[in-house]
């Protein structure tokens, strides 16, 4: 897979990538990163890429012209769908990582200041993205989040092949608890059964904690979700034993 960024500091998305998976991933060639900066592809000597906002009020905006000048290159090289990143964008959840994982090539646009001149926007992006509802210094950390989420679904990626299929969001519930080494710890032990060596067992434990633990601090994603009898039995012990 081909992942190019494009900003005023992909320095800062390029050192999050050397690092875990993501350097791992890279330097195995599962995925190809390249890194973009803004002012190479700037029109004066002092290389601007932002000016005053027409109209007034605070902050600076990023100038068009870099900004397709910088895609234009990319695209030169490879055609590929623009994400921008922004506020504005729809929210990223699970089902649009897998998305972008089944494709060949990104291209991620990470904003900054107040923005960028809404007419690059229209002309050059395909989609417009955003990984919550608040307010980051600039795009790049969201393009370091839609990096690590895509890279990790990547066959070959992660050092078990269960791993990314067993996270949270994967089956639409939040992720059981998990415990190691050792079994005793400050005076809490580690769930029985999971010592217990029955693995049907350990498997009913976990969807169970699961479903429980989705019902208490994510009750919206089992909105509308249809469980099955044992996910409803086992939901309903959980309930009951709380509630206890």
């Amino acid at each position: 897979m081909d992942i190019d960024v494009i900003g005023l500091f992909p320095e800062a998305v390029r050192g999050f990538c050397d690092c875990g998976i993501v350097g791992r991933a890279s330097q195995l060639g599962i995925v190809t990163l390249r890194f973009w900066n803004l002012r190479d592809f700037a029109e004066d000597k002092r290389r601007t890429v932002d000016d005053r906002p027409y109209g007034g009020g605070p902050g600076m905006v990023l100038m068009a012209e870099p900004v397709a000048r910088a895609i234009d290159e990319v695209r030169a090289q490879h055609e590929a769908p623009v994400l921008y990143l922004s506020p504005a964008g729809r929210v990223l959840d699970h089902a649009a990582v897998m998305e972008f994982a089944a494709r060949p090539r990104l291209i991620l646009l990470a904003g900054r200041y107040e923005g960028m001149d809404e007419r690059v926007v229209r002309a050059c992006a395909d989609e417009e993205w955003s990984i919550g509802d608040y307010v980051l210094s600039g795009g790049e950390v969201a393009a370091a989040v839609v990096i690590d989420a895509v890279v990790r679904q990547l066959p070959g990626a992660l050092g078990h092949e269960d791993s990314a299929r067993e996270d949270s969001f994967v089956a639409g519930l939040l992720d059981h608890p998990h415990y190691t080494r050792p079994e005793l710890w400050r005076q809490e032990r580690v769930p029985e059964v999971l010592v217990s060596g029955d693995h049907e067992r350990i498997r009913t434990w976990r969807l169970r904690e699961s479903l429980g633990r989705t019902w208490l601090r994510r009750p919206d994603l089992l909105e509308g979700r249809e469980l099955d009898a044992e996910q409803k039995r086992l939901l309903e012990e959980f309930k009951r034993e709380y509630r206890g």
